[in-house]
C-alpha cells in the first residue's frame, strides 16, 4: 500500500482560480490540463492512487507532478525540455 504523500498541496485563492481557469482552457494542451486538474485533485486532499485512477494516470507521473508543483508551483508544470533556451 502507497503511503501517504509528503508534498502537501495547498492553493492560495488566486492560485486556484488560475488553476480552474485554465483545466476550463478548451484551447489548452490536454497534457496540461491533465496537471493541473491532478494538482487540483490533489488540494483537495486526495492521494495519487485515486488521482490517478480519475484521471487514468500512473500514479508515479501523479507523484511527480504532486512533486514539481509543490516546489515550483505553476512553472513546475511545464515540460522542462520547454524550458530550455
Amino acid at each position: 500500500m502507497p503511503r501517504k504523500s509528503p508534498f502537501k498541496i495547498v492553493l492560495a485563492n488566486e492560485e486556484r482560480e488560475d488553476l480552474i481557469s485554465l483545466a476550463r482552457k478548451y484551447t489548452a494542451p490536454y497534457k496540461d490540463v491533465i496537471r493541473v486538474k491532478a494538482i487540483l485533485m490533489a488540494a483537495e486532499g486526495m492521494e495519487n492512487k485515486e488521482i490517478g485512477e480519475k484521471l487514468n494516470l500512473p500514479r508515479k507521473t501523479v507523484s511527480k507532478w504532486r512533486k514539481r508543483f509543490f516546489y515550483k508551483r505553476e512553472k513546475g508544470l511545464v515540460d522542462r525540455c520547454q524550458l530550455a533556451p
